[in-house]
């Protein structure tokens, strides 16, 4: 019986699921989130002057951060931890930075002017760009 291996697809920027030695010889994925699910995201991590925690619903301080964030990029995903707001966004490179060019201050700070909402009594004062990190533990 003939049999064709599966190396094209959905390997999507992140991991190859459809064959049998997912990581590229010399490759290494120690240390590294794998993302199964989608492409591949890049994440920032903004902090608040304030606790956000109770600003979650339609219409207030939160969602409006996310409506805000989407005009640039899609939000994958996202966790709010008191005064922390952590971000998984796509397409990668959409505030600046690549794989040519890194997450710097530079693209760290345009997420930081497209997050900084105006609403009162909140606002967003530090922006890093961390890689993939739950809520403070």
């Amino acid at each position: 019986m003939a049999y064709i291996t599966p190396v094209s697809g959905g390997a999507q920027p992140v991991f190859a699921t459809d064959v049998r030695n997912p990581v590229a010889a010399g490759a290494s994925t120690a240390a590294t989130p794998v993302n199964l699910q989608g492409p591949k995201l890049d994440f920032y991590r903004v902090v608040a002057n304030t606790s956000v925690a109770t600003q979650q619903d339609v219409n207030e301080y939160v969602s409006n951060v996310i409506q805000a964030i989407q005009q640039t990029a899609t939000v994958a995903m996202y966790q709010v931890d008191g005064d922390t707001l952590s971000f998984g966004i796509y397409p990668t490179g959409a505030f600046g930075n690549s794989a040519a060019n890194p997450p710097t201050t530079v693209s760290t700070a345009l997420f930081l002017a497209a997050a900084n909402i105006t609403y009162a009594g909140y606002q967003l004062d530090t922006c890093t760009s961390v890689g993939f990190k739950l809520a403070a533990s």
